[in-house]
């Protein structure tokens, strides 16, 4: 069997994500009539996150016009964040086994293919913080619109103990 990321409740964690200047955000409230993340069995799904900072999105539009790729990375990172702060609100940090997988999707101008690059943000933190067991199987795909005209969103599947 896989152990949890950490010991009490989660403290690895906690100190990572403070050694590189981040704190967990308060969780997104929901859009619309879903859960921001629910448990079924060993497994936690996260609703797609948003890249919302303080309540609001930094950016709109499609990468590749009206948002370059670092700003679409960083904003992939913003919805990994989200995400963390959705499993932590549910079952807490120091349960993760896994992230198992990622879906981003990119709201992308016509002919950007850069997709891969954008979500990188959110792989990239989830390996940062979590370490290997941050690593995961992962789809990038490009969307003509997200939900508030967002630039990114970013669902995630984690195994729990």
């Amino acid at each position: 069997m896989t152990t949890p990321l950490t010991g009490e409740g989660g403290a690895e964690v906690y100190a990572k994500l403070a050694e590189m200047g981040l704190k967990l955000p308060s969780v997104v409230p929901p859009l619309a009539a879903y859960v921001p993340a629910v448990q079924s069995g060993n497994y936690v799904y996260v609703s797609g996150q948003l890249p919302m900072v303080d309540g609001k999105l930094p950016y709109t539009g499609k990468v590749g016009a009206d948002v370059t790729v670092e700003q679409g990375t960083e904003l992939a990172r913003n919805c990994a964040l989200n995400a963390l702060a959705a499993i932590d609100a549910l079952v807490g940090l120091g349960r993760v086994v896994k992230i198992v997988k990622v879906t981003g999707f990119v709201a992308s101008a016509e002919g950007f293919t850069g997709q891969p690059a954008v979500i990188n943000g959110a792989s990239q933190l989830f390996g940062d913080v979590l370490g290997e067991q941050g690593r995961h199987a992962r789809s990038a795909v490009g969307v003509a619109e997200l939900p508030l005209g967002a630039p990114v969103e970013v669902e995630v599947i984690a195994e729990i103990a």
